[in-house]
């Protein structure tokens, strides 16, 4: 039986993260779905977004749901007590936005006129160097299971429940009691969570309030948020498990100020970045990307992979629109008293795994900061390459479609390999972000045939390099010689002016030697005046 998907967005601020002391991995959502249907339910993908200042956490989480539209709930272990006041729905549009400014992009770049001559400049630094519980009455407790209501209240379409309990048994029957299908293996999964005293934050829908969008048809759920404070940050994903269905992906951003974050209890690795590709990229982008993810992952095994580190107020290139005040008030900085909103650090972490890869939460922790994926030439003029210790955040995966110069090269000493805007009449492509990466076709794109340059870092030497495709072009022609004194000076045509690296237009040899006989012709014409007079 299919059903649709519901996009199911939560947000869960400061209290989720810190709720695993446990440490490990990662899963596709930090807790399980328990249904009033006999229907599995299943989610694939995840992306979290936290905001982590001193001891307050905030997290927020968008699951992509599959299964049927009946009543359900998701079942998220937490380490306090939550009040009404500490959780709040979101609006999912800053989803939208985080995931688009952090996510892998592809840009397109135009080699320019060998022959153009950049005017001199001064250039500045290019490497980024300038130069508690809560006091809610309790329920009574079911005496039967040991599972007793802390807390009840309702945010939007939620009914919440925070729940503690003494064993999973009790946990287990308690919520099959009140018609829940809970997933198989979910008694086991919780245990740990009980063991360490954590509570269970249980936010049942009404699938009546839920809203539809009205061009996917896909059932949409408001972003929950938390927020409180504890010592640990860390990342609850065993549950998650429970409900994988295959292999999950996790997209995890962390919104710091003036801080990269990593995970401590797992391989750190940064992707592959700075690669050329071919032009079939365009239309197969995400194909691209998760077979370089993918390869990457096999390469690292067990690992988590930075994507994005950079200042959350800005992006180059930007696939959309930057981060604000008001997304950083909506994520978490409005529970932060007397916190500025700017200087965060935008860090996107992103793992993929099988219920029998990964078993343990996640736990993070500061890193350095780091710099790579720009257009910014090094050592002999060769683009940066991987990521790179630094005194600010600038990295990011970024792949590029080049268009070598083709037309005529009339000049001595023809510069190769500059790039920039397209030619006059083509359209500017703005960058493409790689999104929905869990859904993405795998296993069918081959990377070495559409690469342009070889990732060591992964052994794939690619078959034929931008730089070769430079190499096959018509050779530099000879400028005509210059005439001699004697003779009269030669008028070439008018021709249109080239474009620079930075979209202005310069005038080229041929106009400035018309320019020039003009020139000589006006100091005659006077020369002749005065003699006369």
């Amino acid at each position: 039986m299919s059903h649709p998907r519901l996009r199911l967005p939560l947000a869960l601020t400061a209290g989720l993260l810190t709720l695993a002391a446990f440490a490990p991995a990662a899963s596709a959502f930090c807790g399980f779905y328990v249904s009033g249907a006999s229907d599995k339910l299943y989610n694939n993908a995840t992306m979290v977004v936290m905001m982590r200042e001193g001891q307050r956490t905030v997290l927020s989480m968008q699951n992509n749901y599959q299964g049927p539209a009946e009543d359900f709930a998701m079942v998220v272990p937490v380490p306090v007590v939550l009040k009404e006041e500490n959780v709040k729905t979101l609006d999912p549009a800053v989803f939208d936005k985080v995931d688009k400014m952090a996510a892998p992009r592809l840009v397109e770049y135009w080699e320019q006129d060998p022959c153009y001559v950049e005017p001199k400049y001064e250039e500045e630094d290019r490497e980024g160097n300038f130069v508690e519980r809560s006091n809610i009455m309790p329920s009574p407790t079911d005496a039967d299971d040991g599972v007793r209501i802390e807390a009840r209240f309702s945010v939007a379409e939620y009914n919440v429940l925070v729940l503690s309990a003494t064993d999973s048994s009790g946990l287990d029957r308690w919520l099959a009691k009140n018609k829940y299908n809970v997933p198989k293996g979910a008694k086991e999964a919780y245990q740990p969570y009980i063991d360490g005293g954590m509570y269970f934050f249980v936010a049942k829908v009404d699938a009546k309030k839920v809203k539809t969008d009205p061009q996917t048809h896909q059932i949409m759920l408001s972003p929950l948020r938390f927020h409180y404070d504890t010592k640990a940050f860390n990342l609850p994903i065993r549950l998650g498990l429970v409900n994988a269905n295959g292999a999950q992906d996790l997209i995890v951003h962390i919104l710091a100020r003036g801080q990269r974050y990593q995970v401590g209890n797992m391989p750190n690795v940064t992707i592959p970045t700075n690669i050329d590709v071919t032009d079939d990229v365009r239309t197969r982008f995400g194909e691209f990307y998760a077979a370089l993810f993918d390869k990457t992952l096999a390469k690292h095994p067990g690992a988590v992979v930075t994507e994005y580190a950079w200042d959350a107020g800005t992006c180059d290139p930007c696939p959309g629109p930057n981060l604000d005040a008001n997304d950083f008030l909506s994520l978490g900085a409005d529970v932060q008293p007397g916190a500025p909103t700017w200087g965060f650090v935008l860090t996107r972490l992103h793992t993929r795994y099988t219920k029998e890869t990964l078993k343990d939460d996640l736990v993070f922790e500061a890193a350095p900061a780091i710099i790579g994926g720009r257009e910014i030439y090094a050592d002999r003029n060769e683009l940066e390459q991987g990521a790179k210790p630094s005194g600010t955040n600038n990295f990011q995966g970024r792949y590029a479609i080049r268009h070598v110069w083709t037309g005529e090269i009339n000049c001595q000493t023809p510069v190769r390999g500059r790039w920039g805007g397209p030619p006059s009449g083509t359209p500017n492509q703005a960058p493409v972000a790689a999104e929905d990466l869990a859904f993405a076709p795998r296993g069918k794109f081959e990377l070495v045939s559409n690469v342009r340059r070889s990732i060591p870092e992964l052994g794939l030497t690619a078959q034929i390099t931008t730089q070769d495709l430079i190499l096959k072009q018509p050779k530099a022609q000879a400028a005509p010689p210059a005439a001699t004194p004697t003779a009269t000076p030669a008028v070439d045509p008018p021709q249109e002016a080239s474009p620079s690296a930075s979209g202005c237009t310069v005038a080229t040899a041929s106009a400035r030697g018309w320019s020039g006989a003009l020139v000589i012709g006006l100091v005659a014409a006077a020369a002749l005046v005065l003699r006369r007079r």
